[in-house]
């Protein structure tokens, strides 16, 4: 088995759209409309939360008793097409890649889906794992990574994970898995490659041994 696992935001489309800004807003009105935070303390919040629980909403949940459903909705309700549009590079590129194609991502399902519609790639992936795979437990806790393999019937070595995250990446290496980061940011002893773009990841993908 051949299993190639791509992360969602900031991977399959440019960190330049700024998709991820309408959500990071979405989850500051949250905070202080809904959860009734005060708006001084919310970046303050969300970097505690970040560093402790890998997602603003593991802190909201054991802090706040948000439900994780009413937050998932909320935060993801933004114009996805209003940033994004159809990628034929990239289509083009997973359309010849074989084994397994499957999205990994801290989102819902929902969003992933909107995501995957707007850039014209709807059928590429047999499955979306959102954060609910492991309980609302994030990348890069070992728990969904762990939670996907057994979904998949997989191990690790038979897995390349595709991802804009090094904290992300260094767990999936941890657990067997061939490393792809896409972007610029500084590589690390844990990533087999670098692309500039999920088409250039596909298609090195395809190409190696």
């Amino acid at each position: 088995m051949n299993v190639n696992i791509f992360d969602l935001d900031n991977t399959l489309y440019a960190p330049e759209r700024e998709l991820f800004s309408l959500i990071d807003v979405r989850i500051n009105r949250y905070m202080c409309e809904v959860v009734g935070i005060p708006a001084a303390q919310v970046d303050g919040l969300r970097r505690a939360y970040w560093q402790k629980y890998g997602v603003t909403l593991g802190g909201l949940m054991r802090h706040y008793q948000v439900d994780p459903e009413d937050y998932l909705e909320y935060v993801h309700d933004v114009d996805v097409q209003a940033r994004l549009y159809p990628d034929p590079g990239l289509r083009a590129a997973l359309s010849a890649l074989d084994g397994l194609k499957v999205v990994f991502t801290n989102g819902s399902r929902g969003h992933a889906e909107r995501v995957l519609e707007a850039l014209g790639l709807g059928d590429q992936f047999s499955a979306i794992f959102d954060i609910r795979v492991a309980d609302y437990r994030p990348k890069p806790y070992a728990d969904p990574y762990q939670a996907v393999l057994r979904h998949l019937g997989a191990q690790g070595s038979q897995c390349v994970m595709v991802e804009d995250s090094l904290p992300n990446l260094k767990t999936a290496k941890e657990l067997g898995m061939s490393t792809v980061l896409v972007g610029s940011g500084e590589a690390a002893p844990y990533v087999d490659a670098r692309a500039s773009c999920a088409e250039q990841a596909a298609n090195w993908l395809r190409s190696r041994p």
